[in-house]
């Protein structure tokens, strides 16, 4: 959410910067935004005189005549059938505004590169060498199928399409990323937190699944309740209402949580094995810092670090994409993602998103901390980047990994997690 006074200021700037992510005045007017509070500020104006003078006149009624005193009951009466109209206008006013201030996408960094879509998106640099095999490789579905790790199609009769169950090793597997990036995390100074997967309305408005992605999102109306896409989610609204003291930030968390997503936008795409489905797990960072660009621009820099950090343990070839702003979502300011190589698809493929939300999020959960210079209350800048995310991160994992008879090695970073296992899979 942006500050109205930031728009009515930046005007101009802001109508480009929605330009820039894509938006035309039929999805957000940024006129009908401005007159509707112009006319919140005349209404809030006028309501307020007649509460006084209402209350003027309600006040001499006991000090009246007995001739005047009706005169007086019957003009608070009419005043107060008109601050009545005044405040329901004003009420329709403010739902109207408050509507059109969530749809408001935060403004993208004049650094990050304007582009339509992900076809503006930048490549930054390749990490990694792409492994050549001399042996023909074999994908992740026929390499958990060879090893007896999964029970995809059994699953899928139980639970539909996008499901997954994965068993023995490649189960081990899972977890022990989780736990090696959650040390990972820890090491940096990070608070380990594991939250719940369900939420109430209000933290989806607050972090920015809404109003803009409703349909990716699991809703039990019985329990009027929803399942969460993300730790994030949780995180963004922990604090929420709070003051903090800046001495109290940053505030680092590593949250580990279930997460669900419908995927209803990506029909066809992706429909067999393990890179697109509806339940996964993942550890999430989420940082609460300092209302100081320059600041959160550090953190961001420092979490995109972490993550280059787990794909380098892993041994996996990537790249760094510097995501544009047609492409970055409402709530970015600014966006980078880690794609992973995958031999089967011969390319790279998502497995990190790292953003800045700058104090986007903080306007709309309320989080702010007392600043130590000038004791002002500020919102805070919230920042979030994926740790780790699977079974997605399995994908690369065991087809860049694979050997010829179909086992899999594991990393120097990784064995410990796995009891000590240098190889898993075929005839092992």
């Amino acid at each position: 959410m942006l500050d109205i006074k930031f728009i009515l200021e930046n005007q101009k700037d802001v109508e480009e910067g929605l330009k820039k992510k894509g938006y035309t005045k039929n999805d957000l007017d940024i006129n009908e935004l401005i007159a509707l509070h112009k006319d919140i500020t005349k209404l809030k104006t006028s309501s307020q005189a007649l509460a006084e003078e209402k209350n003027k006149i309600s006040n001499s009624i006991k000090s009246a005549n007995v001739e005047e005193r009706q005169e007086l009951i019957n003009k608070s009466k009419a005043l107060g059938e008109e601050l009545k109209k005044e405040q329901e206008k004003l009420d329709a006013e403010q739902e109207k505004f408050k509507l059109l201030e969530l749809k408001m996408p935060n403004m993208p960094s004049p650094d990050a590169p304007v582009g339509p879509d992900d076809s503006g998106n930048v490549v930054r640099r390749k990490v990694g060498e792409i492994p050549h095999f001399d042996f023909k490789p074999r994908d992740h579905i026929e390499l958990m199928e060879i090893n007896d790790w999964s029970e995809m199609e059994r699953i899928a009769k139980i639970s539909g399409s996008r499901t997954y169950a994965i068993k023995n090793d490649l189960a081990k597997l899972e977890l022990a990323m989780h736990m090696m990036v959650l040390d990972k995390l820890r090491s940096h100074g990070f608070t380990v937190i594991t939250v719940p997967s369900i939420s109430k309305e209000k933290p989806l408005y607050g972090q920015g699944y809404l109003p803009f992605s409703r349909d990716e999102i699991y809703y039990m109306p019985e329990d009027d309740i929803y399942l969460s896409g993300t730790a994030e989610l949780i995180l963004n609204s922990l604090r929420a209402d709070e003051i903090l003291q800046e001495n109290e930030l940053p505030i680092l968390y590593a949250g580990f949580s279930p997460c669900f997503r419908r995927e209803a936008g990506a029909a066809g795409k992706d429909t067999r094995g393990l890179v697109r489905v509806h339940q996964f797990m993942k550890t999430e960072q989420f940082v609460i810092c300092k209302n100081d660009i320059a600041e959160s621009e550090k953190w961001h820099r420092k979490l995109l670090e972490i993550s280059e950090e787990v794909l380098q343990d892993l041994e996996l070839p990537y790249q760094v994409l510097d995501v544009c702003t047609g492409d970055m979502g409402a709530p970015k300011y600014r966006q980078y993602d880690l794609e992973t190589w995958v031999p089967s698809q011969n390319c790279y493929r998502e497995t990190h998103s790292c953003s800045n939300i700058t104090d986007w999020q903080a306007r709309r959960t309320n989080l702010r901390y007392r600043d130590n210079a000038d004791g002002k209350v500020k919102f805070a800048h919230t920042l979030n980047n994926t740790g780790i995310a699977t079974p997605r991160a399995l994908v690369p994992f065991i087809e860049n990994h694979q050997n010829a008879d179909g086992s899999v090695n594991i990393p120097i970073k990784l064995q410990p997690y796995m009891g000590g296992k240098k190889v898993i899979g075929k005839n092992l």
